[in-house]
């Protein structure tokens, strides 16, 4: 029987240790993630039997775990207990994998021990009968973001993860690499490519929110590859350059407007302003794309800031699709707009298998790019990477931490 073993020594595949090198939350932690997650020393987790348990290469750093460190919008803590009926009293999250599957359940087909592979985020119940009619099971009630709603993710030295989550790694991509995209690539292909009629067709013209960042920096890439032209919004002019380069027609620097946050009253002296600063986004659209020009998706998670120019831009048809609400989630808007000009407002979360697979073949083909950071993170450093997302201060496209991977630039190829 083996203890515990440093990252990066592999105990003989298949050999499963009591114990586990993990990056944890605890409520008394709750606050600021640097001050948040914390390394620990936890028991690895059992696995059920549609389960699997990966060895983890490398993970990538996500937003929903700088809510995890901040114990709001929800306690992740306690709203796992609650649901789940788990007893454990801390978040071993992480929602981005590479790794290789080191055990797996009884009842597991689509993999076996020593498979390299990603993991994709969407976890449900199989038991669901939503799930078992064969429904969408992105729509079922016991959907969960793997690593966020779920513990033993991808923080960890061996995560524990649902079988049908597993893709094969692309072998043309580092363990960095294909530990950090897939969260954002997936979840940004269902919201463009998973809502018909309104999904990205050729020469549709696409507006992308934090296009620099990994959910817009994948949005950018897929919309090119399907023949969209996107328009990137940003908050600083350094980041052009980068948005251009993953196949952006414009770039918008929303730091040239002020209009932001909630839309005033229709009747308040105040909306005339916020009109006119929508209208300046509008016509700053227009200097891109053409007169007249409107996006027929717009791609949102900012939310409460940015929703109601976004609803305002929007073309006659079009639809604004949102994952998250990172400055907020009340929503304010000017209805007229909507109901006149049949805009539809989607709300979009994460994918499903088969999302995930497309996304992850295109990246395969070579012809979506990760997105890889040009700082790599080391696994001591999880908390300030949170802490750097949380600051608003990440670099641009999607960060990756080493885990088990000793070096950077290893997994090619495999």
């Amino acid at each position: 029987m083996v203890d515990i073993v440093d990252l990066g020594q592999r105990p003989p595949v298949g050999v499963v240790p009591e114990k586990m090198h993990a990056f944890a939350v605890r409520q008394n932690r709750f606050g600021q993630p640097r001050d948040a997650w914390k390394r620990e020393v936890l028991p690895v987790p059992s696995i059920k039997d549609d389960e699997v348990l990966i060895y983890v290469m490398a993970t990538g750093i996500n937003f929903n775990n700088v809510w995890a460190a901040l114990g709001t919008p929800v306690d992740v803590i306690a709203e796992r207990q609650k649901s789940l009926g788990e007893k454990e009293d801390f978040h071993a999250g992480g929602s981005d994998c590479s790794g290789i599957v080191w055990a797996i359940g009884k009842d597991v087909k689509n993999v076996k021990i020593g498979d390299p592979v990603v993991v994709h985020s969407g976890w449900w119940d199989k038991d669901d009968p939503w799930v078992k009619s064969g429904k969408d099971p992105m729509l079922a009630d016991s959907t969960r973001i793997w690593g966020y709603q779920t513990n033993y993710g991808s923080y960890c030295q061996f995560a524990r993860a649902q079988a049908h989550q597993c893709i094969p790694k692309p072998k043309n991509l580092t363990w960095e690499a294909a530990g950090c995209y897939l969260l954002c690539a997936s979840t940004a292909y269902r919201m463009l490519m998973g809502w018909a009629p309104n999904i990205v067709e050729k020469d549709d013209l696409v507006l992308v929110w934090g296009a620099a960042g990994g959910l817009g920096s994948m949005a950018l890439q897929i919309t090119r590859e399907m023949g969209g032209k996107p328009i990137a919004v940003v908050s600083e002019d350094s980041r052009k350059q980068f948005c251009m380069d993953k196949g952006a027609i414009g770039v918008i620097n929303r730091k040239n407007f002020n209009h932001w946050g909630a839309m005033p009253n229709t009747s308040a002296p105040e909306y005339n302003d916020w009109v006119k600063g929508a209208r300046a986004f509008g016509k700053a659209i227009w200097d891109i794309a053409g007169k007249g020009a409107a996006p027929r998706i717009v791609f949102e998670h900012p939310g409460e800031t940015t929703l109601p120019t976004s609803m305002f831009v929007a073309s006659t048809g079009g639809m604004i699709v949102i994952c998250a609400g990172t400055s907020g989630y009340t929503i304010t808007g000017d209805l007229r707009y909507h109901w006149m000009r049949q805009k539809r407002l989607q709300g979009s979360h994460l994918s499903n298998d088969e999302q995930a697979a497309a996304v992850t073949k295109l990246v395969a083909a070579g012809k979506v790019d990760p997105c890889l950071a040009d700082r790599l993170f080391k696994f001591d450093e999880i908390a300030e990477a949170h802490q750097l997302m949380h600051d608003n201060k990440a670099p641009a496209g999607n960060m990756g931490v080493l885990v088990n991977a000793t070096k950077a630039g290893e997994g090619v190829g495999i």
